[in-house]
């Protein structure tokens, strides 16, 4: 008997694959291939006789076509990596059936609760199957949901010759979370046409668009000495970067802006007296206001540098990826299947911008069209993180209904 989603999920949830930021290598971190090469056991279990794992950490694989008809090929993706802000060590998922209703307070810490308040798509799963953590940990829906939704639809498709279909790709992929998990795609074992990422939210939501993204770094520097003799002397670089966070538009702060709306978010600072570096993630839907975002940190140092004349102040940004909706729309049968996939599969789509990036805006610009496929996931990088099972099971069930409608057209 085949194994269900959840049961999967379970058992990825549990291996610990945080990925680690600023680090050269790929992988960040060696544990991730310990999912990987389970995957790829698995893989091979259900008959899949090419799946492998290379020396970067991506998994490949083949479900053969079971057809004669000419089929475009096509990928499903996710990543197997957890986000580097929350601790991924010894997660201890939480089932909860026949969900009530009301908050969820984790065991695990008792002051971690998921408030019903804060979490409207709580009340749409009342009845259903919920996954959380115990509050010690995040969860790693994001994105072994994924993991598990492609793996359950490949066991099913090896296993169901009624279920007619193309040659259909897999890829697991390290690092997403930390902006690398395109850096080593395997584009030639691939060979598709098109892809999928399985790295949503609810249910109904499809993503075809994403912020355009850059980051930057702000650096000051001071000059130090005793604070006992400090006066005229002393240049602290410490009280120019508060004087910099002081001045940023509180419009365009991630706490104060949704749908559309573009943020300059400063995520880290450290630093003393001599230097201090300010890191920040500059988002927009469209391009071009990255441009304004530049000028915006810009006018704020000209301000700063009048205010600390003798400090020296350095800004550099780095481009992280783009919108993926300009390519896109360049290849909309890769929409239009996807739209009637989640249609068939009674989810009531929509597509929805996403406020952050996927795997699939790279591979987008890279030349693979990649719109992206809800898992069931909710509250992604906290220990809040919950999974609705009915959630996940909608998500196999639109890849079984893709892979059809792409070989019926």
């Amino acid at each position: 008997m085949q194994e269900t989603a959840l049961v999967k999920f379970l058992r990825y949830a549990k291996i610990d694959t945080q990925s680690k930021e600023d680090v050269n290598e790929t992988p960040s971190t060696q544990k991730q291939f310990n999912l990987s090469r389970l995957l790829v056991d698995e893989l091979k279990q259900f008959g899949i006789t090419d799946a492998e794992l290379d020396e970067h950490c991506y998994v490949t694989a083949t479900i053969p076509k079971n057809t004669d008809k000419k089929v475009s090929i096509i990928c499903f993706v996710a990543h197997v990596d957890t986000s580097p802000e929350v601790t991924d060590t010894d997660v201890k998922p939480q089932v909860i059936e026949n969900y009530l209703g009301g908050d969820i307070v984790l065991p695990g810490d008792n002051s971690i609760i998921i408030k019903e308040s804060e979490n409207r798509n709580l009340r749409k799963c009342i009845g259903g199957t919920i996954v959380t953590t115990d509050g010690t940990t995040l969860l790693g829906a994001d994105n072994k949901a994924g993991v598990a939704a492609i793996m359950t639809a490949a066991e099913r498709l090896m296993n169901d010759s009624s279920i007619i279909h193309g040659d259909v790709k897999i890829c697991f992929t390290p690092d997403e979370e930390v902006g690398k998990g395109t850096e080593y795609f395997p584009f030639e074992r691939i060979n598709a046409e098109y892809a999928y990422t399985v790295d949503g939210d609810m249910p109904g939501e499809l993503n075809k668009e994403t912020f355009s993204a850059n980051s930057a770094t702000i650096t000051i520097h001071g000059r130090d000495i005793h604070p006992g003799m400090a006066k005229d002397i002393m240049v602290n670089s410490v009280r120019a970067a508060a004087d910099i966070i002081a001045m940023l538009p509180k419009h365009m702060s991630p706490e104060t802006t949704d749908k559309y709306q573009p943020y300059i978010h400063p995520l880290g600072i450290e630093g003393g007296v001599m230097k201090t570096t300010i890191r920040f993630i500059l988002r927009d839907f469209e391009t071009s206001g990255l441009e304004t975002q530049r000028e915006i940190l810009q006018n704020v140092i000209a301000v700063a540098q009048t205010l600390h004349p003798r400090a020296k102040f350095e800004l550099v940004i780095k481009e992280s990826y783009r919108n993926m909706r300009e390519k896109l729309e360049e290849k909309p049968e890769v929409l239009e299947w996807l739209w009637e996939a989640a249609v068939r599969t009674g989810t009531d789509p929509y597509w929805e911008p996403i406020r952050g990036g996927t795997d699939g805006s790279k591979l987008s610009w890279k030349g693979l069209p990649t719109p992206n496929i809800y898992t069931g996931g909710q509250n992604f990088h906290s220990r809040n993180e919950w999974l609705s099972v009915d959630g996940m099971n909608k998500a196999v069930e639109t890849i079984i209904n893709l892979v059809q409608i792409i070989a019926e057209k």
